[in-house]
């Protein structure tokens, strides 16, 4: 029996650090468990940014991003890095979240290190593997590599079943984007939290000029995707003139070089770097409408009253869909403007997608895992 369980949490991305954060902190304040922390690098800037906003300070950082690499040379890199960290660090279990080449990379490590392996967030499936590409492959193996399965849904522990995994092994407790979002609201609100790339007029103080909020970053949108997204933005800036639309750019030239050839210089359009994460709950905040592609904006928009319509044509989030918070639009760039004008000029359907509970907890997802965790691995 393990006397005080050391846990490694190994992470590379914006998404998995705002969910994993929270987390880290609560566990690092339980005497029960040594924690450790370790970075892949898979974001490079966006990650150090959350890192920041939470305070969390890693103990190893293996800065594995490169310029122009293939999924397959990242994949072999992180590999072999997280061997070697696995080797020095031998930790009693390896804490994953999500979908990333991080989470399929570490747990495969682990498995060959006979460490077991518990993933957060787990259970989302689209049932198609190239949507998204290369998410849906990468939680599907790691479901099969992982000992503690920590699901934000019920729907998400249905998922788990049907594919043969054991009930002991899977817990529904909420999901840690809930946990991190009210965290961070509460230090917008009391720091009023300034976005500098914007003008006084759409600051949170300011929030008569309506804004939809912008974002957009998936694989399977490179290309004709994003050439759609960025004809739809430009006939809704024209036909919402005193409407602002603030599109934070993805630092990907697939993104950013196609949306500033496209929409730079258009008056009520603000292209504006990636945000800090509580400048970006503060744009969430001041939006009216979010247009994105981005699973935890899903996630996390239906808790701060905001409707969000989805620029894809598929989601491992039906639960928020089922809602009503939610809707699947893809990249139709009639449909776009068709669902967007509705919501900005129909009240009843506004307020349709304000109402409803956000069915991914309570923001008590945190405790929930650490307690299950604790139990699971002192058996």
């Amino acid at each position: 029996m393990l006397v005080k369980p050391k846990i490694s949490f190994i992470f590379g991305t914006r998404p998995e650090a705002i969910k994993l954060c929270p987390l880290i902190l609560q566990m690092k304040r339980d005497a029960r468990f040594l924690v450790d922390v370790c970075i892949t690098g898979q974001h490079r800037q966006m990650l150090d940014q959350i890192l920041h906003a939470f305070e969390v300070v890693p103990d190893v950082d293996l800065n594995l991003m490169h310029p122009n690499q293939t999924l397959a040379e990242m994949t072999a890199n992180m590999l072999r890095a997280c061997d070697r960290y696995l080797a020095q660090a031998q930790p009693d279990c390896i804490v994953v979240q999500g979908d990333t080449t991080s989470v399929m990379t570490a747990a495969l490590a682990a498995l060959y290190h006979h460490t077991k392996i518990a993933h957060v967030e787990a259970g989302l499936r689209t049932h198609d593997l190239y949507s998204p590409w290369p998410e849906e492959a990468n939680r599907v193996l790691t479901t099969h590599l992982a000992d503690f399965h920590f699901c934000p849904t019920a729907g998400n522990r249905e998922n788990l079943l049907r594919e043969g995994i054991g009930r002991e092994k899977i817990f529904t407790v909420g999901n840690t984007v809930i946990d991190a979002l009210f965290y961070a609201r509460n230090v917008v609100l009391k720091n009023e939290i300034a976005l500098p790339d914007l003008p006084e007029k759409l600051q949170l103080r300011n929030p008569d000029m309506p804004m939809v909020l912008v974002t957009s970053h998936r694989r399977e949108n490179y290309g004709d995707g994003f050439e759609n997204i960025c004809t739809a933005l430009l006939a809704l800036a024209k036909r919402f003139s005193d409407t602002a639309f603030v599109f934070p750019v993805h630092l990907n030239p697939n993104v950013h070089d196609v949306v500033f050839r496209r929409l730079r210089g258009i008056a009520n359009i603000y292209l504006i770097p990636p945000q800090d994460y509580l400048q970006f709950i503060a744009l969430m905040m001041r939006a009216k409408v979010i247009l994105s592609d981005s699973g935890g904006v899903q996630e996390e928009a239906p808790s701060l009253g905001k409707p969000v319509l989805v620029l894809r044509d598929t989601t491992e989030r039906p639960e928020v869909v089922a809602s009503g918070a939610v809707k699947l639009l893809g990249t139709d760039a009639e449909k776009i403007v068709e669902e967007c004008s509705r919501l900005l000029r129909d009240l009843d359907a506004y307020m349709a997608m304000v109402k409803p509970q956000n069915p991914y907890g309570d923001g008590h997802a945190c405790k929930r895992i650490i307690d299950h965790l604790y139990e699971g691995l002192m058996r």
